[in-house]
C-alpha cells in the first residue's frame, strides 16, 4: 500500500502500458531517424556525406530541448515524458549510425563503447545518489542522471540491433524474435526470481530498443535486405499517431517510492 507522505516520482508508473509505448516508440525512433538521415539527407548513399552527423545535430537539439522541458515540469507530464522518450530513441538512432558508420567504428566497437556509457552513467548516478530507481526520479540532479543514461541507452540498443540482424545472419526478423525471448525471460525472472526489480527494469529497457530498431528495420528496409520496403515516413506517422492515441486512452500515473524517511536516498 502507498501512503500520502511517498515519493511521487516524475516519471510514469512501469506497466504494461509503459513497455507497450516504449516499444512504439522504439520502433518510431528507427523509423523517424531513418526518415531523416537515410531518406532526406541520403546518408545512407554515403556515410560520409555528413548526414549522419547532421540528422545526430537536429535530434540531439530536440532531445535537449525535450529533456529541459520535462525537467522543468513540477509533476509528472505523459505527454512531455513520451515526447522526451521519443526524441531520445531518434537521437540514438542517428548517433548509432554516425559512430558506426561514418566514424567506421562498426556495431562491435560502438556496441561496446556504449555499454561502457550505459554502466558509467549508472554507477555515477548510484554513487552521487545511493540510487538507480526509477520510481524515485524526484529532483533534478535524479533527473538529468535518468534522461543521460536513457541516452546511452538507446544509443546502445541501436547498435546492438543493427549488429545482431546485419552481422550474424538473424535479419531483422530473427533480430526482432531473439530480442523479444529476451524480454520474455527478464518477464519470467520479474514474476518467478528475487532479481532486484532495478536490475530487470534497466536490462528490459535497454532490450526494448534493439527490438524497435529490428521491427522499424523490417518495416522500412528493402525487401532485397530483408524488410518489408514500406515508406519510412508514412511508418514513422502510423507509429506516433498509435503512441498518442495510446498515451490518451491508457492511464497515466506517476511512479511512486514507499520512504523509510531514515533512509531515504540522496537528492543533492
Amino acid at each position: 500500500m502507498f501512503r500520502d507522505d511517498d515519493l511521487i516520482s516524475k516519471v510514469p508508473a512501469v506497466t504494461l502500458g509503459f513497455w507497450v509505448i516504449k516499444i512504439l516508440a522504439t520502433t518510431l525512433g528507427e523509423t523517424g531517424g531513418d526518415a531523416v538521415t537515410m531518406s532526406w539527407l541520403h546518408a545512407d548513399q554515403n556515410a560520409q556525406n555528413g548526414g549522419y552527423l547532421v540528422g545526430t545535430a537536429i535530434f540531439l537539439t530536440i532531445f535537449v530541448a525535450a529533456v529541459i522541458a520535462q525537467i522543468s515540469t513540477k509533476r509528472f507530464n505523459p505527454w512531455v515524458y513520451w515526447l522526451a522518450i521519443v526524441a531520445s530513441t531518434t537521437v540514438g538512432t542517428a548517433m548509432a549510425d554516425f559512430f558506426d558508420r561514418s566514424l567506421g567504428i562498426g556495431y562491435i566497437g560502438g556496441s561496446s563503447i556504449l555499454i561502457a556509457c550505459v554502466l558509467g552513467s549508472l554507477v555515477a548516478w548510484y554513487l552521487t545518489l545511493g540510487s538507480v530507481n526509477v520510481d524515485a526520479i524526484t529532483s533534478p540532479k535524479a533527473e538529468l542522471f535518468y534522461w543521460i543514461t536513457i541516452a546511452f541507452s538507446q544509443t546502445l540498443g541501436t547498435a546492438l540491433g543493427d549488429w545482431i540482424a546485419d552481422d550474424t545472419g538473424l535479419g531483422y526478423d530473427g533480430g526482432a524474435l531473439l530480442f523479444g525471448a529476451g524480454l520474455a525471460v527478464l518477464a519470467a525472472l520479474y514474476y518467478l526470481s528475487t532479481v532486484s526489480r532495478v536490475i530487470l527494469f534497466w536490462a528490459a529497457f535497454i532490450l526494448t530498443r534493439p527490438l524497435g530498431a529490428t521491427v522499424g528495420d523490417f518495416l522500412d528496409k528493402p525487401v532485397s535486405h530483408g524488410g518489408l520496403s514500406l515508406s519510412r515516413s508514412l511508418a514513422s506517422l502510423v507509429l506516433l499517431a498509435a503512441i498518442v492515441l495510446l498515451i490518451a486512452i491508457l492511464p497515466q500515473r506517476p511512479g511512486r517510492h514507499p520512504v523509510d524517511w531514515n533512509s531515504q536516498p540522496r537528492t543533492e
